[in-house]
This record gives structure tokens, sequence and C-alpha cells, in this order.
């Protein structure tokens, strides 16, 4: 491959490759400014810290972007307008100047002071802050006036709070360091503002509403797969995680100077009515490389619905409106009589269907959403249910993706959903999708997120829709004769007790309880504790390292593979070209290969490569292994990583100082290991096969559990004489009312 094409392919990808030695004097430089605003007793916290940051970052980006902008003006022989006028540009006072102490606090914060380019002392202009709260004011060049805009609207809501000039000159001198004219620099900045990001969420506890988790976003993002030339949008778009994702995708079509304009230009929107949310929003896209973002700093809400019109639309809605917002009066006075409601996720939902294309986009696609929304607009009665009804006769509704509790924590335990829909005809069908925790958790938190490899086998299965034990399907008509109800719960994995008779719910006692005596005898023989019998040997006696590592082609294209979480194996991660590739050297992988990677062992990231994945690639993160399978088999392997016991000893090897410093589970703590062994290999066999019955009856035992306390009432009501039914219905409503 010539250098050129190279060239060509990493501008089509849109992501520099960075080196490391950058990304750590970038991040050192970001960590030394963060550690001096730590000792400044005016900021409490990240909360304070981040935007006092951004505002800095902000200012210099801008200075940088005017000196490119100038010499580019220069070289043209044209007469260049400066966006921010001598001595407020980032150069003069941060740089020439060099305020320290009380002066910096004052040419900062106040609104007049002595101008510091005059010898005059009587000779006043407009403090910093104060000239850019009214910089859109002068609007002499309409070029330059929604620019002034995005900066008077940013710091209208911005304050220094910083008590030493002192400290602040040092964190000044910090951001110096930062050259935002480098396309490198400014993609590591990025990645290191989005950790900083979700620091401010963990700061912001309970009243954090800043932050969808990054693995949502992204397959989102890839699920309705924008093109170039489409407009999307997110009309609560706080920090712009969904518009960064969204440009990120939409650089990787860019290969001509043409298509950078449009997508400068022509590609993403948003809209942010807070102050802080909107400047966090406004940085973020400039560190991903958008020129000038495109952020209303209104309320979506404020227009008439009824006269939005098709200059207004767009092609692409991916957003996760407020949760439980109510809106004013003056707000639902510009929704349809019928339909206004306090409920800000209803009025969301029914801009978003007011806003999407009508006919087909530039992409001949038709306009689709991505819509994060809380369980109660499943269900809920009254506006929600005739919001749900259009959405189900007047769109095409493709998908409700059920997410588990947790995927917000850890500032909201509300179980979300996240409906895809387009303009279109309706399909006769409704497509459902369970998101399933970690094994043996009932939900999600903090310490224990959604990951990307909890979203795989969703993206792998939406290419490929049929009923598995996540998915399932109900037909529109039928949801449409149920209240457009869409809170549903897979049908196989849950007891349908509304449907069944008194004598069906008892007999699922009785089958349930069959399937108990079945096990028994193999629990009383667990109980036994046969495994203290055995003699232990460490792992490295009977797995050895498999290397069919090769050096990376720049022309040739690798499929590579991750290892899920929670046991659930190997899958496709993504396909790449060797030009694109960080790696130097893949390991090839075949099937039957033992494999784990090194980074996630501890939460159960182990597997065993299936016939379909042979051939493809791994990284030197994913150590491959062959198994003596006349000493051990894989199956029972793996049962024994399993144990908690054991997951807890990998997690020992793998703890640092904090949880963010995890080390890898290195091959030598893995080979030294040491588990229980039965010499009788045979053994192994029969156990494996009494651990699939238990997963058997765990399976057909599910429902039954579900439902299993209503159940439990029936039969006690019938002991004492009273109707049955009577009570299991009585029992239902209450449960009802107590969720509502």
């Amino acid at each position: 491959m010539t250098k050129a094409t190279k060239a060509e392919m990493k501008f089509n990808q849109g992501v520099p490759r960075v080196a490391k030695s950058q990304r750590n004097h970038l991040a050192l430089i970001i960590k030394k400014a963060r550690s001096t605003m730590r000792k400044d007793k005016g900021l409490n916290g990240d909360l304070d810290r981040l935007p006092l940051l951004t505002w800095l970052m902000f200012l210099k980006f801008l200075d940088d972007l005017e000196i490119q902008r100038e010499t580019e003006a220069q070289m043209a022989n044209v007469k260049f307008k400066p966006l921010i006028v001598q001595p407020y540009r980032w150069r003069d006072w941060a740089k020439e100047l060099n305020p320290t102490g009380e002066e910096l606090l004052d040419f900062i914060n106040k609104d007049e002071v002595t101008n510091p380019f005059s010898n005059n002392k009587t000779d006043k202009i407009a403090g910093l802050f104060y000239y850019l709260r009214n910089i859109a004011n002068d609007t002499d060049a309409s070029d330059l006036s929604s620019r002034k805009l995005v900066i008077a609207t940013v710091f209208k809501g911005v304050d220094n709070r910083m008590k030493s000039g002192f400290l602040l000159r040092d964190v000044i001198d910090q951001i110096n360091k930062i050259h935002f004219d480098s396309s490198e620099e400014l993609h590591t900045l990025g990645m290191l503002y989005e950790g900083m990001l979700r620091d401010m969420r963990d700061a912001a506890g309970d009243s954090g509403e800043f932050y969808t988790p990054r693995p949502l976003v992204k397959t989102l993002v890839e699920i309705l797969n924008p093109q170039l030339g489409e407009i999307v949008e997110d009309p609560a778009s706080g920090t712009g995680g969904f518009l960064v994702e969204a440009f990120k995708h939409l650089a990787d079509q860019v290969d001509t100077v043409e298509k950078r304009e449009v997508l400068q230009k022509h590609s993403v929107k948003g809209c942010e009515p807070k102050s802080l949310p909107f400047l966090l929003c406004q940085m973020n896209l400039v560190l991903h490389g958008m020129d000038s973002p495109l952020i209303d700093s209104g309320n979506s809400l404020r227009f008439k619905l009824n006269e939005i019109g098709e200059k207004e639309r767009v092609d692409v809605i991916l957003t996760n409106p407020p949760f439980g917002g109510e809106e004013e009066k003056g707000i639902q006075g510009n929704f349809p009589e019928n339909l206004r409601t306090s409920e800000t996720a209803l009025l969301f939902l029914q801009l978003i269907m007011r806003k999407l294309r009508r006919g087909s986009t530039v992409a001949n696609l038709p306009a689709r959403a991505a819509v994060v929304i809380p369980n109660g607009t499943l269900s809920g009665s009254g506006v929600a249910e005739q919001i749900r009804t259009m959405l189900l006769k007047d769109f095409r509704l493709t998908t409700v993706l059920r997410l588990p509790a947790g995927v917000f924590a850890p500032y909201t335990p509300i179980p979300s959903n996240v409906l895809f829909f387009e303009r279109g005809l309706p399909d006769d069908e409704v497509w459902f999708y369970e998101i399933h925790p970690p094994i043996g958790k009932k939900n999600f938190t903090k310490t224990n997120p959604l990951s990307a490899e909890h979203m795989e086998e969703f993206k792998q299965w939406w290419g490929n829709r049929k009923k598995t034990a996540s998915a399932w399907s109900i037909p529109t008509e039928e949801l449409l004769k149920n209240h457009s109800k869409l809170d549903y719960k897979h049908p196989e994995n849950s007891l349908d007790v509304d449907e069944m008779t008194f004598e069906e719910l008892t007999k699922s006692v009785y089958d349930f309880n069959q399937s108990i005596e079945l096990i028994t005898p193999q629990i009383k023989l667990a109980d036994q504790s046969l495994a203290k019998l055995w003699p232990k040997s460490k792992i490295g006696s009977f797995i050895t390292p498999i290397d069919r590592s090769e050096t990376v082609q720049l022309d040739k294209e690798y499929k590579l593979l991750g290892v899920r979480l929670d046991f659930r194996g190997a899958f496709l991660r993504e396909v790449v070209t060797g030009s694109t590739s960080s790696a130097t050297k893949l390991n090839q992988v075949k099937a039957g290969d033992f494999i784990y990677s090194r980074l996630f062992a501890w939460r159960g990231s182990f597997g065993i490569i299936p016939p379909e994945l042979d051939g493809c690639y791994v990284s030197n993160e994913f150590p491959l292994w062959e198994i003596d399978e006349s000493k051990v088999k894989k199956d029972f392997l793996l049962e024994w990583l399993r144990l908690p016991t054991t997951l807890a000893e990998v997690e020992r090897c793998c703890t640092g100082s904090t949880p963010q410093s995890r080390n890898r589970f290195k091959e030598e703590f893995f080979l030294g290991l040491e588990m229980p062994l039965p010499e009788d290999i045979s053994i192994q066999d029969d156990l494996i096969r009494e651990l699939n019955l238990f997963k058997e009856v765990r399976k057909s035992a599910l429902g039954i559990l579900d439902g299993y306390h209503r159940i439990g009432n029936i039969v006690r009501s019938s002991w004492f004489g009273s109707d049955p039914m009577t009570s299991f219905n009585e029992e239902s409503d209450s449960e009802s009312q107590s969720e509502q």
C-alpha cells in the first residue's frame, strides 16, 4: 500500500492515530490542572472544577482557531474580521499580559477594570466576563453573529469560582501547553474530556442529568446508522453524548473537502436550555472536531407543535429526554389540547414524532428515531396511551428495547427502554428485546455498569431478527386492542398469571415442585462437598498458550474478536484494515481455543471459540490457550471459573490501588490458579450433565418464580374458603396501583 493510499484511508476514518506518549502528555496536563484546582477553597468537587476547566479550554480553543483563520485570510488576501477583540483574546490576557493574583481575578470577574494595555490608569474597559456576556450586542459582522451568540450564551451561565488568582494562574499556564490547532491533540483531548464528564456524573450523584452510558449511545448510533448529508438532532442534548457519537460516525464517511464541509455545517444539531450542560456540550463537540457546534440554547418544547413544518424536520433523532420532569402551563399550551400533559418525556415524544422528515432522506432512507423513555410511558393511560396509539398506527414502530434497572445508576433507579421507530406504514408485528443484567445480579450498578459486551448480542440480532431467549414479537393489532400497551416481558421467562385459570396456576406450582424433586438428590450430593476429596491441580499443568501471531499487513482485512462478560463467550467486535489497526501484531484464533480478556477476566470474560469465528483475530489483550482434554473438559473448566470464589480470586489478582487502576489478569496469574480435579475424567462429564439439568429446571422455573408469591396467596385463599381468583385480582390491582 502506498503512503498516499494509507493517508487517504486515515482521512476516511476521520480519527487520527494518537501516539501513547502524546496521550500521556495531555493526560498529565489535565491532571496537574485538576490537582491545582483542588487546592482552591472556592471549588467544591468536580461539579465546580470541570466547568471552570471547560470555559478556560473553550477560550483557548477559540483563540487557536482565530489565529488559524487569520492566517488563512492573509494567504487569501482577504480582510480578517476577529470574533474577539484585544485585550480579550486568550493570547492577550492569558499569555502576553500574564496577570496573576488579584489583578487576574479582577480582570475576569469585574464589570469594569483598568485597561491593561494602557499606561493611563484612568482608562477603563469592560472586564472579561462582562465583555463576553455582551459580545452578541456587537453584530456589525453578520457572519460572526451566530458564533458571538454562542459565546454570549455560554458565559451568561458561567462564573469564576476560584478564590486564588495565583492558583488560577497556574491552571492557565497548564492550559497554555495544549495546542487546539493540532488534530491529534484535539482527538486525544476529546477522549480525555469524556472521562471527565463521567467523573462529573459520579460527583453529581442523584442530581446528575449529564450522562447516558456510552455503550448505549454508541449502539443506538450504530443501529440508526446516519449517513453523511442527513441531519441528526438531539432535542435534549445534555452534554452532547449522542451528537458526539453521531459526528464521529459521520466523520468516518468523509473523504473529500466537499464532504467535510457537509460534515461541519449540515450534519448534527441539538438543543440544551441549561447553561452548564450547554457549555459542556459545546466543548464536547469542539474537542471531537466540530468547528462551530449548532446547539440551540432554548427549550425544544417552546414552539407550537402544529407550526413545525418541513423546514424544521430532520432525518435522524437520537435522544434521552429528561425523566420525570414537569413542564409549565405555557409549554403545555404548545401541544394539542387532548395531548397536553406536564410529563416532559411525553411532550418530547410528540415533538420527535412531529420533527421526523416525511418521505425519504437524501440517503434514500426513512427518517428514524431512537428515544430512551421510562417504563411508565409504555403502560400509562390517558395521554400516554393516545401517543402510543399514534406511534403504532402512524409510524413504523420496529423495536422496543427493554433495559434492566440500574443502567442509569447512580442517579436514577427507574428502569428504562428505547423505542426505535421511523416514518412509514406500520409492520404487522413489533419486536421486543430484553437486555439481561449480569449473571447472578438483578440490575446494573455504578460499580458493575452496562458495557459494550452487554449490547453486542442485540446489535448482532438487529440485522438477523428471530425469536430467542431475549427477543420476541407481538402482532401490532394485538397491541392496539390492549390499550396500545408496550410493557411486556418475554413470554418464556414470565408467568402470564392474568391469562391462567386457578387450576392452571396450581398445576404450575405442582410442576415446579416436581422439578425441584428431580434435582434434590443432586443438591444433597453437592452438599457433601465432593470437590474436597479431589486433588488440586494448577491450571498450567493442563493448559498451554497458543501463539499464531502474525505481523499486521496494511492492506489486509482483519475480523477482530472480543469476549463478552458473564461467560457469554467470544463475539465478532469489528472488521478493520491493517492501516487502521493500532496493533502491530495480531493472533489468529481457531475453533475450540480457550480465550479470556486480560482486562475483564474479573467480570467473567472467558469463553471457547465457536466454529463460526474460526480464522478471526485477537490482540494480545486476549490470550489463547489449548486445553489437554484428557485431564479436564473445557465446559468443566468454565463452570469452575464461574464459581464466586474463583472469580473473587481472579479479581484479587487484578486489583490495583483503586477500581480505576485495576490491573490486567496476567497469564502467569491464570496459570497459577489451582482447581480441584477428579482423576476419573468421566466424573466431569457426569457433573456437566447434572449442571445442564439444573439450567433446564431454572429456565422452566423462572416464569413460575416471577408470579410465585401471587400464586401462594391464591392457594392460601382456597384453604380458608374465599374466592381464589377474587383474591388474586384484588392483589393484582393493589400491585398495579403501587407501581403507578
